[in-house]
């Protein structure tokens, strides 16, 4: 089986989820902005995972374009996907929602999800702890998706998982480690200034993520099962 995986910056890789899906039986390919429009309609699995630009920024990012049309192709033919971040903002907007900036402003580093009563029905998420310390990194936002379960929501955003018949849409980064949180915290410090995000109190909760690295890690392996079935 093979699993795309649509990159769109050098430092935001797979994480976690990369063993999990080599595990589960997929073989891996890794496209850094880049489409093959036929041979990704047809994939086991199509993975989106996020970046720095916004859906409604595709005209000066092309590629948003082409991969928005392959979620849609494939959503319509009903084949999987997982999108994270950018990556759940693209399948959103790809099932029919508006995707916007955010009126709540950045939400980033260690916080809880809270699931919903589908989230932890969910086939997938079942017996997860109603709340999860997970790592966010998003001002974007999108309104709800037809068709979807909600799954999951935080105070400062409600749309923050979904589930759209066999693919799913994570706002949030299950498969961040708290060392790549880490190094995303040093990678953005410059932008975080900016939005008036101070650093050094961000780094107090990687502990949080620390600990929950085991469930958040189980829980992937979970949704690699699911796609690989």
């Amino acid at each position: 089986m093979r699993a795309v995986v649509y990159q769109h910056a050098e430092h935001e890789g797979a994480g976690l989820l990369g063993p999990a899906l080599q595990r589960a039986g997929f073989e891996t390919v890794t496209r850094m902005r880049q489409v093959r429009h036929h041979e990704d309609v047809q994939a086991a699995l199509l993975v989106v995972l996020g970046g720095p630009m916004g859906v409604y920024e595709a005209d000066a990012h092309p590629f948003l374009h082409h991969e928005r049309a392959v979620l849609a192709e494939r959503l319509g033919a009903s084949r999987p996907c997982l999108g994270i971040c950018l990556g759940a903002q693209l399948l959103a907007a790809a099932a029919g929602s508006e995707v916007a900036r955010g009126k709540n402003g950045l939400e980033v580093g260690v916080a809880p999800v809270r699931w919903t009563r589908e989230g932890l029905q969910d086939p997938v998420f079942a017996g997860v702890r109603e709340r999860t310390p997970v790592a966010h990194w998003h001002s974007d936002t999108w309104t709800p998706v037809p068709g979807a379960q909600l799954l999951a929501s935080t105070d400062r955003y409600a749309q923050q998982a979904f589930r759209l018949g066999a693919s799913y849409g994570l706002q949030f980064h299950l498969e961040l480690t708290a060392d790549a949180l880490d190094g995303w915290l040093t990678h953005g410090a410059q932008e975080l200034a900016q939005a008036g995000k101070d650093v050094a109190l961000l780094r107090k909760d990687l502990g949080k993520l620390r600990a929950a690295e085991a469930e958040n890690a189980a829980l992937l392996e979970r949704l690699a099962q699911h796609f690989a079935r």
